[in-house]
């Protein structure tokens, strides 16, 4: 995975977990793979806010086809490092989803709670079809299956920041993904 090796001289941020470059290659070949796919289509990307923000942009450059995107938020952590298992949309799409072949594009899956909840919101807006992309993956934490057809990287069950990952809303901006010490989400 990452270099391991402390590159921040905030003392909130611990080890890098993945490094820039890893990121960047990974996303490429996740563009590449998806415009291999989706040849002769003309995939919808759907941004989960705010945490794949970053993500979201850099896969939509990565993809060699003409697409569109929009955006989704939704809640379900709030200042905490582990869902609250409700979860809400606090901004929904500005286009109809009506025959279009959907990417949902989020950037970690956890429980799997949110990405469950939002799978069944939107294929009862008739897409034609419905994928997800996810940067990373907890599969550890998993408490509901939920189909994933692109993953960056499987890491494991320790809280990440960077990238535009967050923990109450700081840290989106560093450009590796880092542990957070002492935010460990193994809860048992």
């Amino acid at each position: 995975m990452g270099t391991g090796s402390k590159r921040y001289s905030n003392e909130s941020v611990d080890t890098i977990l993945l490094g820039s470059e890893t990121i960047r290659r990974r996303v490429c070949e996740l563009g590449v793979q998806i415009s291999n796919d989706y040849r002769g289509k003309n995939p919808h990307l759907i941004g989960i806010l705010k945490g794949a923000s970053i993500f979201h942009a850099d896969l939509v450059r990565a993809i060699s086809l003409e697409s569109s995107f929009d955006f989704i938020a939704v809640g379900s952590y709030g200042d905490l490092t582990k869902s609250s298992g409700e979860v809400r949309i606090l901004k929904d799409l500005d286009d109809s989803l009506e025959g279009k072949e959907v990417l949902l594009v989020e950037d970690i899956i956890d429980t799997g709670l949110t990405l469950h909840y939002l799978l069944r919101n939107l294929q009862s807006r008739n897409p034609k079809s419905l994928k997800i992309v996810a940067l990373l993956n907890k599969p550890s934490r998993r408490e509901i299956e939920v189909p994933v057809e692109y993953v960056g990287f499987d890491i494991p069950d320790e809280f990440v920041v960077g990238y535009g990952l967050d923990y109450a809303q700081r840290y989106r901006n560093l450009p590796d993904i880092c542990l957070l010490p002492n935010c460990s989400t193994k809860w048992g």
